[in-house]
């Protein structure tokens, strides 16, 4: 017998298409709790808390976004992005995990994923990051390639080309420079960057920037990200 899913859809008066997000998450506390803010926030969510069923839900039903956890019953959740993809399902994935680390992230994006969140997180970065998958669904009606400064950053496939070659990144590489090329020729602060990339919960050395930076440097160029003092990183982009 297949496990249920709940269904949790936004109060009448609502908008009268919203989002449909499909949340497949094991806490059935946190789960639920998700469920209820996101309802309120207008959007129509189904949850399960199974793997296998969560790939079934995700491959039958036309969803928006998928909140997919790692650790689950049935399939985990790495297993259930990269069958999605093998597919063919482009819907954006949220990866919800315990764990930290950048080979936990690395594996996550390589399945996949769009984004990554680690617990405990804080639920206004979560919706968040929601409206920014779902906005940067709505503006490029597919795979989503930022180009700045002679660089091409395919977010999709996680590929950088500069100037026509590939070079290869990691995880967390790509991450901050995708923060700068999103705002190309603007200043970025190391806050701003340690916000998205290693999301709020992180305590670590804000130094960390530095180190990524430093590595994208050596990697892309030294004249390309620019430090200005006091304020954060600037990517040159000239017109």
């Amino acid at each position: 017998m297949r496990p249920s899913v709940t269904h949790h859809r936004p109060a009448q008066g609502a908008a009268r298409r919203p989002f449909n997000l499909l949340i497949v998450e094991d806490e059935k506390r946190l789960a639920l709790s998700l469920a209820k803010g996101l309802t309120a926030e207008g959007y129509a969510v189904d949850v399960v808390h199974d793997g296998l069923e969560g790939l079934h839900r995700a491959s039958e039903s036309p969803y928006d976004l998928v909140v997919l956890d790692i650790m689950l019953p049935g399939m985990n959740g790495y297993r259930v992005c990269s069958a999605l993809r093998a597919a063919g399902h482009d819907v954006p994935i949220l990866m919800l995990t315990a764990k930290d680390g950048e080979y936990d992230e690395a594996e996550g994006l390589d399945t996949g994923a769009d984004d990554y969140l680690t617990k405990p997180f804080s639920y206004v970065v979560l919706v968040a990051r929601i409206r920014a998958l779902l906005r940067r669904r709505a503006a490029g009606g597919g795979t989503p390639v930022i180009e700045a400064g002679g660089l091409r950053l395919d977010t999709g496939a996680r590929r950088v080309l500069r100037d026509g070659a590939e070079v290869p990144l990691t995880a967390k590489e790509f991450a901050v420079l995708e923060q700068l090329a999103l705002r190309a020729g603007e200043v970025v602060s190391k806050a701003e960057i340690l916000e998205h990339v290693w999301d709020f919960a992180y305590e670590g050395d804000p130094n960390i920037v530095e180190v990524y930076v430093s590595a994208l440097r050596r990697k892309l160029g030294a004249g390309l990200i620019r430090t200005m003092r006091g304020a954060g990183y600037r990517l040159e982009a000239p017109r």
